[in-house]
């Protein structure tokens, strides 16, 4: 009777133990092959990937090369440039002033900046957090990279620039608005927006190797980062070093860095609760309608699920961190290619864990309105020829004209006519209309996107490959 009784608490210490770690988080076992496979197909000289499931860090995981020279692998504490994942940082800093009572989301920047233009005195602090203020987003034909400018200096460069809407009517992403922000944060704190981050969020939450970006500096584990030029491998172009360090996006991460800040976000340490909670509530329009974006966080969901994301792209290097709160999951992806496209590597890590994430492919759709497949048609063939105007946009995204429309003229030109357009997706996000189509020519099938604003025009417009299958 007593062994049989041993042998039954045996048995069910065993199933305890099996069952515990069976609910453990673990490792999906094909991750490394699809990392791996999602490398190969996209180029990308090394990558860390980090998965944090329900608390416990189940990958941190460096692959391929961090210099290519030299033959140095990716580690997790391989230092990687931030790109656009600064911005939330950015979003902290100022929530710390807000909290300290230093400044108000309401506070128009005119208080900060008295000598604004007058289309300033509408824009606050919340709508530079949040891209709604109207300011155009900066590009390398707007601002000379290779030359340093003081926050003066790019204070008076955005002084000039024409506002797209009036401040907060729409969503549009601008990186100018969070170099005004860092400024904002030096006016108010008193120091280097840098040093904020150093002394309020990097040192308290163990980042212990994030910083600003600094060529001269000796960084350990410093990654390089690249481009594809013609299909060769190439070194990121070079950034003057002042204009490297603005509020927009100029930190150094490791994975191991952006580990500790997730967890300090899952314990709600830094900020009070209510602060976490505005800074991942999406943004209410003038209109009363909302756009999914934060404070430095893209907050649209995910197949029903929260999803809390941002990414990064800057001097060869790209990032992106997903958080979705309802499956106490984090992917964390670090690239060093400017061609890389680590959401695609982070999207698909997710479905492996939980398949309810997995990204639906597009399926055709029926065609709503034909005037509007008419009138793409027509703007195909005008940006092919040359002759798209100005007056179809809302507002023209700074670098579209001549730039991006002539890259779109030739990539219409060598694929051919258009043989047959297929609508994929239609939707209302924030006041736009969006409209993806795919468009299938004589030589490839292409993929666009464009938004259509409410008075008609258009609020957006890209022309890419079709994704793979």
């Amino acid at each position: 009777m007593i062994a049989r009784l041993r042998a039954v608490l045996l048995g069910a210490m065993l199933w305890s133990v099996a069952a515990a770690a069976a609910a453990a988080p673990q490792d999906p076992p094909k991750a490394d092959e699809f990392v791996r496979a999602e490398m190969a197909r996209q180029k990308i000289p090394g990558v860390a990937v980090a998965i944090v499931h329900r608390g416990a860090v189940v990958k941190a995981q460096g692959y391929g090369l961090a210099t290519v020279e030299h033959d140095v692998p990716v580690t997790p504490d391989t230092i990687f440039q931030s790109g656009s994942v600064g911005k939330q940082f950015t979003a902290a800093a100022v929530m710390l002033l807000v909290e300290d009572g230093r400044l108000a989301l309401t506070d128009p920047l005119t208080k900060f900046f008295p000598d604004a233009p007058p289309t300033w005195k509408p824009i606050t602090v919340r709508h530079l957090l949040t891209h709604t203020s109207g300011l155009p987003d900066y590009t390398a034909g707007m601002v000379d990279y290779r030359r340093d400018y003081t926050e003066d200096e790019l204070l008076r460069f955005a002084y000039g620039l024409k506002l797209e809407f009036e401040p907060g009517a729409r969503w549009n992403y601008s990186n100018t608005g969070y170099v005004v922000l860092g400024i904002v944060i030096h006016k108010v704190a008193g120091q280097f927006y840098g040093d904020v981050l150093r002394d309020r969020v990097f040192a308290p939450l163990g980042m212990k190797t994030a910083r600003i970006i600094s060529e001269e500096d000796i960084v350990p584990h410093r990654a390089d980062g690249y481009r594809l030029v013609k299909n060769e491998l190439k070194h990121q172009e070079w950034v003057a070093p002042r204009l490297n360090t603005t509020a927009d996006g100029s930190l150094y991460l490791s994975l191991h860095d952006m580990i500790a800040w997730d967890a300090g976000i899952r314990a709600g340490r830094l900020l009070k609760p209510e602060t976490w909670r505005q800074v991942f509530m999406p943004v209410s329009l003038n209109s009363g309608r909302t756009y999914p974006y934060g404070f430095g966080w893209d907050v649209a969901a995910v197949a029903g699920h929260r999803a809390e994301r941002h990414g990064g792209s800057w001097q060869g290097f790209k990032t992106y961190i997903a958080r979705y709160p309802d499956d106490d999951l984090t992917i964390i992806v670090l690239a060093n290619l400017a061609q890389a496209n680590p959401e695609r590597i982070s999207d698909g890590v997710a479905a492996l864990i939980e398949p309810a994430l997995a990204v639906p492919e597009l399926k055709p759709i029926s065609e709503p309105d034909p005037e509007m497949q008419a009138r793409v048609r027509r703007l195909l063939g005008e940006i092919a020829a040359g002759t798209l105007k100005a007056d179809e946009f809302a507002y023209v995204r700074a670098g579209f004209f001549p730039g991006a429309a002539k890259a779109y003229a030739d990539l219409l030109k060598e694929a051919g006519p258009v043989k047959r357009l297929t609508l994929m997706d239609a939707r209302e996000l924030g006041d736009d209309r969006i409209r993806v189509y795919d468009v299938e020519l004589e030589k490839r099938t292409l993929r666009l996107r464009i938004a259509v604003a409410p008075d008609g025009k258009l609020a957006a417009f890209s022309l890419s490959p079709r994704p793979d299958r």
